[in-house]
């Protein structure tokens, strides 16, 4: 599958007291990049609430966390499918800088209604 990369720059209110990466901001970092990964594939999730009435909710999200980013670090951050169901999609992510793999990240994303009940993707990822 097609892996999306984009890069980020840490500032100074995505870090501690100490300058490091709060690691919660990580997974900010990942929705950034997956937003951006639809994007670049057509789907404007604006447009899928307003014309369809669907959203993507995260259901699961896993995080390890492998070495510190700090204060100015540019960030590159990956995105890829790794699994399509019915209702819902498995994306893999990693964040690095340098080279040096800082956070790897899985996120199950599920395709819900107005109601929040889940419901079919969209055609596009078939």
């Amino acid at each position: 599958m097609h892996t999306f990369k984009t890069s980020y720059r840490v500032y100074y209110e995505d870090t501690d007291a100490g300058g490091v990466v709060y690691y919660a901001n990580y997974l900010k970092f990942a929705e950034r990049a997956r937003t951006d990964y639809l994007r670049e594939k057509g789907i404007n999730q604006s447009s899928l609430v307003a014309e369809q009435g669907i959203v993507f909710v995260v259901h699961a999200v896993e995080a390890q966390y492998h070495a510190p980013g700090r204060l100015d670090d540019l960030l590159d951050v990956t995105a890829s499918i790794a699994e399509i169901k019915n209702t819902s999609l498995t994306m893999q992510q990693e964040i690095s800088t340098g080279g040096k793999k800082l956070c790897s990240i899985s996120t199950r994303i599920v395709c819900v209604n107005r109601e929040m009940k889940p419901t079919r993707l969209p055609d596009i990822f078939n």
